[in-house]
């Protein structure tokens, strides 16, 4: 084990949540909220493939122009591209491109709502694919975020005019977060072997371009670009604002502290983003959906509540 991994491990096994974790949380949390918003302007005359590799095409050369200005580490071994190339597919393209297809349904407010499943759906992922210590409590918060999640969706569902589109969106929206979540533990396999998070996520997120441009390809339509500053801006927002800094604080934090309690920082994340999806988007607040933000919020919080130490 190198010196780099050991410090890893031994971050991880703390489970401390200092000055440093909470910037993290800050970081992620401000510029996760918000970036919801930002995918309604993509959703238009630009297809949500070609939307999404135009994206990761500016944040691969921001990520990487960051890995070589800083000084930090290029080359990694071969055999570890295999697994940076998974991250990339599941965490900087189809993660982005099904969120991306559900905002054609779902306010962006209710898109934050079924993303913080994350925070359920790691700590299950990490018990199966790493071998990690599966708590009842999980399962238990996992039970009361799910019903909260039913709640928050029943009035959009009840509606004959968007009952059908508004479940195409969840399946496309829990799809995506589903994809996040395995490559979270892609990603914190990586990260445990101490390789540095930037250049692990310029890599992957090369990789998860080149799936990208394949699939674009594959369709064979004529690429497009809106010049109109309403694309554009949320455009290059989303490819550095919205994606460089909280990717890389939020997989910092995952490799401080693990990828369940990583997960602390998608609890802000439905307020924050109904809240901007209430002033911008129309969105109406029912008791019946408060209920369920309120059980969503409780599960998630039931999940990252640490155990006391016997």
């Amino acid at each position: 084990m190198t010196t780099e991994a050991r410090r890893v491990a031994a971050l991880e096994g703390s489970g401390t949540f200092g000055t440093t974790e909470f910037v993290l949380y800050a970081l992620t949390v401000v510029t996760w909220s918000t970036s919801w918003i930002l995918i309604k302007f993509q959703v238009g005359p630009v297809s949500i493939w070609q939307s999404v590799l135009y994206r990761f095409s500016i944040a691969v050369v921001v990520m990487f122009a960051w890995v070589v200005l800083s000084g930090r580490r290029i080359r990694f071994p071969a055999a570890l591209h295999p697994r940076l190339m998974l991250m990339g597919a599941l965490m900087f393209s189809m993660n982005f491109a099904l969120f991306y297809l559900a905002a054609q349904w779902l306010t962006s407010g209710l898109l934050a709502v079924v993303f913080s499943v994350v925070t359920i759906l790691n700590p299950i992922n990490a018990a199966i694919v790493l071998r990690d210590r599966l708590e009842p409590r999980v399962l238990v918060g996992a039970l009361i975020g799910v019903t909260g999640i039913a709640l928050i969706f029943w009035p959009e569902v009840n509606r004959p005019e968007t009952g059908n589109t508004a479940l195409f969106g969840l399946a496309a929206a829990g799809a995506g977060a589903m994809c996040f979540s395995l490559g979270n533990m892609v990603a914190s396999g990586v990260h445990r072997r101490g390789y540095p998070v930037i250049s692990a996520n310029a890599w992957a997120s090369l990789y998860g371009v080149v799936l990208l441009a394949g699939i674009v390809a594959g369709i064979g339509a004529p690429l497009k670009f809106d010049p109109d500053p309403s694309y554009v801006v949320p455009l290059v927002l989303l490819a550095t604002v919205s994606t460089v800094v909280p990717m890389a604080s939020y997989l910092t934090l995952m490799r401080r502290i693990g990828p369940g309690r990583a997960g602390y920082a998608t609890v802000m994340f439905p307020i924050g983003a109904l809240v901007i999806s209430w002033l911008f988007e129309g969105y109406e607040w029912t008791m019946v959906a408060l209920a369920g933000l309120a059980l969503a919020l409780l599960g998630n919080l039931f999940v990252l509540r640490k155990p006391r130490s016997r």
